[in-house]
């Protein structure tokens, strides 16, 4: 039997003998490439992260010693030995578990996290929660150096300097990378000092001093070759950094080498609340025990199954709507030297890494920053440049104030290319692309865009580089096209005009009015609607904001049902914006408001999330043929019956 097969909880893991927590991690290391490569899912940062983890659940009293996972893409070991071992085959799949932690999952992931820097403020809280309960646990941050990028951290450790919480740990997980590799000064700092060969040599020379000199002439010098040895890897490595914000900093520590760690996570448990706050620093590989995975970094952060012997293949590279994006923003980039393009650590996920390889010195990559990277884009907008940020709809949320206050306020054309919107699969909840709809379009002078497909978002960005008047954003989904031809001349849309897809007659019982995605959802509703005998007619919108107020209404007139579709939260979204259309212009009809519901979505494949939330074709014309039923029983007539056609539609 595996050591890992008789770890039910961290406690069976405390009750080995630590010279089997070797094995524990070749074993841990082998089940997550086994799971992932069949799986799918964020492969090398949990490569890399177990020893961490497994020192860590083996040196403190988890879960009473809080553990808090920054981003949670590095604790798929973690979820292993908290009893979620039988279940690990179900990461990120529908029904199973996901991909980041989660307070609902387990007693042991005692914060959710899906996005980055945010592990210390909220260790920090749970610190000062546990202190103020008269609890003597410790609660402990595990945060990867990528998530040194974002402004938050710094936030959190000026906290952590003015309370000094001294029941706080830090475990620092050093691979010198996010997704991309790390950028901006700080990564160069820490990355220089801890591998320059001239610091490591005199960290060799000065270890050799200090036992040289321990005792001379009977005279003990251990505590004064202590305070030499602190004083000189303090000015020479990140603790300098870290002491000023009140840390004890140990490091830097192979974060490979289980015994070390164990030594240093024992040391800081001994002590307990008495000594902190502690920074533990932790130099790791990503990817970790997977040759490819070490090379290729980057390209196994997030897999799709493949075959361990073979690693990822090249297959055949199916276009998606990141490569139409970054395509069209080189070709236009080329004739105007006024377009830059701003990424918030993402340069290859939104395919901006194609247009740094064109323009290396008009491509910023500002790491984990998205409000200084709104800012910044506001700035490059006052000196006459079209500042293109390209950030995912779900990371864009935390610059709000900097999207009202910074962009809208004062009215500067700055676009923003909001990749991810809608629904995005195995990310689930935390990724999904719900709200941009409803935030971007409460903001005075924006306006926001959707291509119904690749064609209309090459046209689209063509559009906002040469809208002058104000800022602008267009929101496209996740990977692959729908397949459309592409048009070789841009064309520049007017603004707020919409697209008359089909319509049967002058008088319609339905009028579908769908933005973005979700218009070749309402398409197949149309055909089966058209097949049960209603007379339909479809909007392709374009705009959220403004609305071709002139074509919406036209047809909402000659409507007897008023229908709109989006991958986007009903809430406030492009459905309110019709209803608010109507009510302003003392309009009455029935209508409904197709979208993703008032919850937060779980993860599964998109075409499954679309199944289950009834998004797709068949789901969004079964709710229509509902709501005429129930709404106009007069008018039953029109449907055809379930003789000659049967029952309601099915998947």
């Amino acid at each position: 039997m595996k050591l890992l097969d008789t770890i039910r909880t961290p406690k069976e893991l405390r009750a080995l003998n630590r010279a089997a927590l070797k094995d524990v991690c070749q074993e841990l290391r082998d089940l997550i490439l086994e799971t992932v490569s069949s799986k799918g899912g964020h492969f090398a940062s949990n490569l890399g992260s177990v020893e961490i983890t497994v020192a860590l659940h083996y040196s403190f009293d988890t879960p009473a010693d809080r553990v808090v996972w920054d981003v949670g893409h590095q604790a798929y070991g973690h979820k292993v030995l908290t009893g979620r071992k039988e279940r690990f085959h179900t990461i990120r799949q529908h029904g199973g578990l996901s991909g980041f932690t989660s307070r609902s999952e387990s007693e042991y992931d005692s914060f959710g996290s899906g996005h980055a820097s945010t592990s210390i403020s909220a260790a920090l809280g749970i610190a000062e929660g546990m202190r103020h309960k008269g609890l003597s646990n410790l609660s402990i941050a595990v945060i990867g150096d990528g998530s040194l990028t974002g402004g938050l951290v710094y936030e959190a450790m000026n906290n952590v300097g003015h309370i000094l919480a001294k029941n706080l740990v830090v475990i620092l997980n050093d691979n010198e990378m996010a997704i991309d590799p790390n950028v901006g000064a700080l990564a160069k700092f820490i990355n220089r000092t801890v591998t320059h060969p001239g610091y490591n040599r005199l960290r060799k020379e000065l270890v050799g001093l200090i036992k040289s000199i321990s005792y001379h002439g009977g005279v003990p010098l251990t505590d004064l070759a202590s305070k030499t040895r602190k004083s000189v890897k303090n000015f020479f490595t990140p603790g300098m950094l870290f002491e000023c914000f009140g840390f004890r900093y140990f490091g830097p520590v192979n974060g490979h080498d289980i015994d070390a760690l164990v030594d240093a996570f024992s040391f800081i448990k001994n002590e307990g609340p008495a000594g902190g706050p502690y920074l533990i620093h932790a130099l790791t590989v990503k990817g970790k025990g997977y040759k490819l995975a070490e090379q290729m970094p980057v390209a196994y952060h997030g897999v799709v199954p493949f075959k361990i012997d073979e690693g990822m293949r090249d297959a055949p590279k199916k276009l998606n709507y990141q490569d139409v994006f970054a395509d069209t923003l080189i070709r236009l980039a080329k004739e105007d030297p006024r377009i830059v393009a701003i990424t918030a650590a993402m340069p290859s996920g939104t395919g901006l890494n194609k247009f740094q390889r064109e323009f290396p010195n008009r491509c910023y990559d500002v790491g984990i920053a998205e409000g200084h990277a709104v800012v910044f884009a506001a700035g490059l907008a006052t000196e006459g440049f079209r500042p293109v940020a390209a950030i995912y709809s779900t990371f864009l949320q935390r610059a709000y104030d900097q999207i009202i206050h910074d962009v809208g306020l004062q009215n500067l054309p700055v676009i923003f290319a909001m990749d991810r919107a809608g629904l995005v699969g195995a990310d689930g909840a935390t990724h999904q692309g719900a709200f941009d709809i409803s935030y971007m379009r409460t903001v005075p002078n924006f306006v926001v865009m959707a291509p119904k497909d690749e064609n209309e978002l090459q046209h689209m960005i063509h559009t906002a580089v040469h809208y002058q008047k104000g800022p602008i954003a267009i929101r496209y989904p996740r990977g692959e096209v729908v397949g459309v031809v592409l048009d070789n001349a841009l064309k520049i849309y007017n603004i707020g005009e919409a697209e008359l897809l089909s319509a049967d007659r002058e008088k319609v019982d339905v009028a579908l009015i769908a933005i973005g995605f979700a218009v070749q959802s309402a398409k197949e509703a149309q055909a089966l609607l058209r097949k049960r005998g209603l007379k339909t007619t479809l909007i392709n919108a374009r705009f959220a904001k403004p609305l071709d107020e002139k074509l919406i209404l036209e047809w909402i007139k000659n409507s007897g049902l008023v229908v709109t579709v989006e991958e986007n939260t009903i809430c406030g979204g492009f459905g309110s914006a019709v209803i608010e259309l109507m009510s302003k212009r003392g309009i009455h009809r029935d209508t409904l408001l197709i979208g993703l519901p008032d919850i937060f979505i779980d993860h599964a494949s998109p075409k499954m999330q679309r199944e289950i939330l009834r998004l797709d074709g068949i789901g969004i014309a079964n709710q229509i043929i509902e709501k005429l039923r129930s709404s106009q029983p007069k008018k039953k007539e029109r449907v055809r019956s379930e003789e000659e056609t049967g029952a309601f539609l099915t998947h």
